[in-house]
């Protein structure tokens, strides 16, 4: 974008609230936000304006790290060249078409994610605009699997701390009781099973169950994994039962976990052992809106069939084009090897910090616990440090970075930790200790 290009947006910008372009800062902002938008997301912690790399800049000039990367959405980090080039380019010559066309990066974007999962011939791919939209088709998928299966396949299995989503055949999958009760009745014939334990998976799955749904780790629950037993376990039993088993990759994908799935080994499995179907987004397209449905082999890949789903948006020529970049920066600047070493490293940095008692690191995804509730306070007082973090529970901390973070970048991360966690250690002690 150029410099007038810049200027123009800061008018238009600046012009919907008659406030001059350049004077707004960031209290100003969330002054407009609190009167424009909707309070589903509560208080915006920062109005962000400008990003490169692993760093970002709020509106009154302050830098932080971002170790959160959009919740694992920012593959590349903010503003990668190759990425934007990519999408300006794409975005110049053809930006949408509508799904009663298609293009070159749609059928292109397609065949990779095929090539990187090992599928056979017969897979496909359908695209959606989120996780949440991927994994809509999936209920979808598997409820036609049911249907055509027999009236009494009418059950679909997902996990106590599951999040699949927030629209209602996502929000049916997702175990957390507050996202789901303001909006009950939810969609029926869901049930949760106990978390990696394989006991109770083998005693529910039978010939009434549809599909088995799980994350091979679940971040919204703190990143606790699945055991390879339990991956084993859920591909056999759902096998001789004849029901589907999707695995939700939508923040474990793409190079996250330091390999392009956590749950698949493309290179040391057979076709045998891929399940039936797949679902990404966050990072396939690097920062741009984007969600696949990956459907394994002939025989799930026709259970929807012309007009039975679609999305207006959904495998556009500029999101296409864009996670193609992605894909190809992962490949060709070794990105996976840096996932491997720099989440090493910071999870043996954080396993020497006073106050860390668990640390769960897979890649770059990192989940650490901490030995008070003090994980919400702790992520206000890194942010005023200048470190973007998330506390998916009292005393839970999750790491999402970029995954081109550096180890000199995780080192000031490391640096400053001890003393912010102090703080916060310190300052619940003395809120436990006074007894008004």
């Amino acid at each position: 974008m150029t410099e007038d290009d810049q200027n123009q947006l800061k008018d238009l910008v600046g012009a919907t609230n008659g406030t001059p372009a350049g004077v707004t800062t960031g209290d100003q902002w969330l002054s407009r936000y609190s009167h424009s938008l909707m309070g589903v997301f509560g208080t915006p912690q920062r109005v962000l304006v400008r990003g490169a790399g692993a760093v970002v800049w709020d509106a009154d000039g302050r830098e932080y790290l971002d170790l959160l990367g959009g919740i694992a959405v920012n593959a590349l980090g903010h503003a990668h060249p190759f990425v934007t080039s990519v999408i300006a380019s794409q975005l110049s010559t053809l930006g949408h078409v509508s799904n009663f066309f298609t293009s070159p990066t749609q059928i292109a974007l397609a065949e990779k994610l095929l090539e990187l999962v090992g599928a056979p011939t017969g897979s496909k791919v359908f695209f959606a605009n989120s996780g949440t939209e991927a994994n809509e088709a999936a209920f979808k998928l598997a409820r036609s699997h049911g249907k055509k299966s027999g009236a009494h396949r009418t059950r679909i299995l997902a996990l106590e701390g599951a999040f699949h989503g927030r629209t209602m055949g996502a929000l049916a999958l997702t175990a957390k009781q507050a996202y789901r009760e303001p909006f009950e009745p939810m969609p029926a014939g869901v049930e949760h099973l106990p978390f990696n334990d394989v006991a109770a998976l083998r005693a529910a799955v039978d010939e009434t169950v549809a599909a088995v749904i799980l994350e091979p780790i679940q971040g919204e629950a703190g990143v606790r994994p699945l055991s390879d037993e339990y991956l084993r376990a859920a591909r056999q039993v759902t096998r001789d039962a004849g029901a589907l088993l999707i695995l939700d990759e939508v923040q474990t994908g793409v190079g996250r976990t330091g390999t392009w799935f956590a749950g698949i080994d493309a290179d040391a499995g057979s076709v045998a052992d891929l399940p039936d179907a797949v679902t990404l987004a966050k990072g396939l397209g690097g920062g741009f809106p984007i969600g696949a449905l990956m459907t394994i082999g002939q025989d799930v890949s026709g259970l929807l069939s012309a007009g039975q789903h679609g999305s207006t948006f959904g495998g556009n020529p500029v999101a296409t084009a864009a996670a193609l970049a992605t894909l190809h920066v992962i490949e060709s600047q070794h990105v996976l090897q840096n996932v491997v070493a720099v989440g090493e490293h910071l999870a043996r940095g954080l396993a020497a910090v006073p106050g860390v008692v668990e640390v769960r690191a897979h890649g770059l995804l990192i989940g650490f616990d901490l030995t008070a509730p003090v994980a919400p306070d702790l992520v206000r007082r890194a942010l005023d440090a200048g470190f973007i973090l998330n506390a998916p529970g009292p005393a839970t901390i999750r790491l999402a970075p970029p995954l081109i973070l550096t180890t000199s970048q995780a080192d000031s991360f490391l640096s400053a930790l001890p003393a912010l966690l102090a703080d916060a250690l310190q300052a619940h002690e003395s809120t436990q200790g006074d007894p008004s």
